[in-house]
């Protein structure tokens, strides 16, 4: 999630994923889960969302379904700038096309203000990863780029 300000930008990473309970619709109200109440917040106080998921089984990993699926009844994405970028292994069968457009139909339906130019899938081949960072510059380049846009739709 990514905050702005005049003369910076601020990135906060969700690691919430594992405390959030199995989305039902029934389980939608107040008082929600814990875990819930902090996702919802997180997505309010951000000014635009950036998406890295891999690709598994030709869609979105169930567990990040679950992530989206949370967001939807409080409204807090709706109108907010998100993109999204797929760092799939080169051997990937589709790159992450598949979840990225189970990303688009989930966002469009939930509001969010999709910024298609700051959406890029980026094939990292492994070669290119030391401790955890991409090294190589023109990957770094391309993810930056992206990065970029979406924080000039979150300032506009």
């Amino acid at each position: 999630m990514i905050g702005t300000a005049a003369r910076f930008t601020e990135s906060r990473i969700y690691a919430g994923l594992g405390d959030l309970p199995h989305f039902n619709p029934d389980d939608d109200h107040e008082p929600l889960h814990p875990a819930v109440t902090a996702l919802r917040a997180e997505v309010e106080a951000a000014d635009g969302v950036l998406i890295c998921t891999p690709e598994y089984a030709g869609g979105l990993p169930g567990s990040f379904k679950n992530v989206l699926d949370w967001t939807v009844g409080g409204g807090e994405i709706y109108g907010k700038p998100v993109s999204w970028i797929n760092a799939s292994s080169v051997a990937a069968p589709t790159g992450g096309a598949d979840a990225h457009e189970s990303l688009r139909k989930v966002l469009t339906y939930a509001g969010a203000r999709i910024v298609e130019d700051a959406c890029a899938r980026i094939p990292i081949p492994r070669h290119t990863v030391s401790d955890g960072a991409i090294v190589d510059p023109d990957l770094r380049g391309r993810i930056a780029m992206a990065v970029s846009r979406l924080v000039e739709a979150a300032k506009a």
